[in-house]
């Protein structure tokens, strides 16, 4: 059964339409101010929100600010229900992040499509998506159902690059979002004496150039993308994608869900190399860019120092000491891993 909270400092309204909902099937907990509100949402974790405007201790503007603001409670459609019909008021509460706004007196069918409606999207955008690129065009189709522009689904590319080709340089304009479908790409940055540093190396599964599009839909890369492997990249179009996220909230958590495990990666690596040592920050980087299925790495020594943070010396000689320990086989530009178990134990510091 579905639960809804309702908040209505008016007792006739909030009895009447309590039996509604109750009478449709919905579980209904009513409040009559928005810090009571408040304290029985973050109980109840209702599916749905129906929230008066003006009401004692807090309005109905306040309390979605606060809502808003909490992870837990954030993504919970919310619908404003108010006798107020000025386009301004409308509008304010859409501009804090409202789902949907009902004038009163409302019909019982208007409210209950309301409902239905704002369930059903939530539902389909809050699932979790693979991050493969199944997942990534599952969520996309989705995305474009909730807001039909048609050039996001469209004009899902997919472009193939060789190897050392250039995907975008510093300095140039955002055009895209990229995800890799298969291959590697690393990030360079140059400081002013033309020296090259890598930022990152990104693999299957990732997406890449997206950090600068939320400050800016204008906005330039601050690192030069260059593939280090044929490789196969989906190309989602900046304006089509940044519309839609700003527009949907259903649609801008579900993406921040799809880049968790982007960004938990990326923190659980700048923990290794603040703590751990050399050879367990080389173990681990080994480990991130080679599978069970594809032991064989080609990366520079000079890009495997800067990934792992030591000098190139140091890690020559980690390398060389697993090199005797028949952990890894070393060629000129690859590294082969043949004891991927014991790789395991070393990053684990063992």
């Amino acid at each position: 059964m579905k639960k809804i909270v309702l908040i209505d400092d008016d007792k006739g309204i909030r009895e009447t339409t309590q039996e509604i909902l109750e009478l449709a099937g919905y579980k209904v907990f009513t409040s009559e101010n928005g810090k009571k509100g408040i304290h029985q949402i973050k109980d109840v974790i209702p599916d749905i929100i129906l929230c008066d405007i003006a009401m004692p201790e807090l309005n109905g503007y306040e309390t979605l600010r606060i809502l808003n603001r909490m992870p837990q409670t954030a993504k919970i459609p919310f619908i404003f229900l108010s006798s107020h019909s000025d386009n301004k008021d409308i509008r304010k509460g859409m501009n804090l992040g409202a789902d949907d706004y009902l004038t009163k007196p409302f019909k019982e069918i208007d409210l209950l499509d309301a409902i239905e409606i704002r369930i059903s999207r939530s539902e389909k955008m809050n699932r979790i998506f693979n991050s493969d690129i199944n997942g990534v065009n599952e969520f996309i189709e989705s995305a474009h159902e909730l807001s039909p522009l048609e050039n996001i689904y469209k004009k899902n590319n997919r472009k193939k690059y060789d190897k050392n080709e250039i995907i975008f340089k510093e300095n140039d304009n955002v055009n895209f979002i990229y995800y890799i479908i298969s291959g590697r790409v690393k990030r360079i940055e140059t400081d002013s004496h033309g020296k090259e540093f890598l930022d990152d190396i990104h693999t299957e599964g990732e997406f890449f150039g997206y950090l600068n599009l939320f400050h800016n839909i204008n906005a330039q890369h601050r690192r030069t993308a260059i593939v280090l492997e044929p490789t196969e990249i989906a190309l989602i179009p900046k304006e089509d994608f940044n519309t839609l996220i700003k527009q949907n909230r259903d649609v801008s958590i579900s993406f921040i869900k799809l880049l968790s495990g982007n960004v938990l990666d990326k923190e659980e690596r700048l923990l290794k190399i603040a703590y751990a040592s050399v050879r367990e920050r080389v173990a681990s980087i080994l480990l991130k860019h080679t599978t069970d299925d594809k032991l064989k790495l080609q990366i520079s020594r000079d890009d495997l120092a800067n990934l792992v943070g030591t000098s190139k010396e140091s890690l020559i000689r980690t390398l060389t000491d697993f090199k005797k320990e028949n952990v890894i086989i070393t060629g000129r530009a690859d590294i082969t891993v043949i004891k991927i178990d014991k790789l395991k134990r070393i990053s684990e510091g063992f």
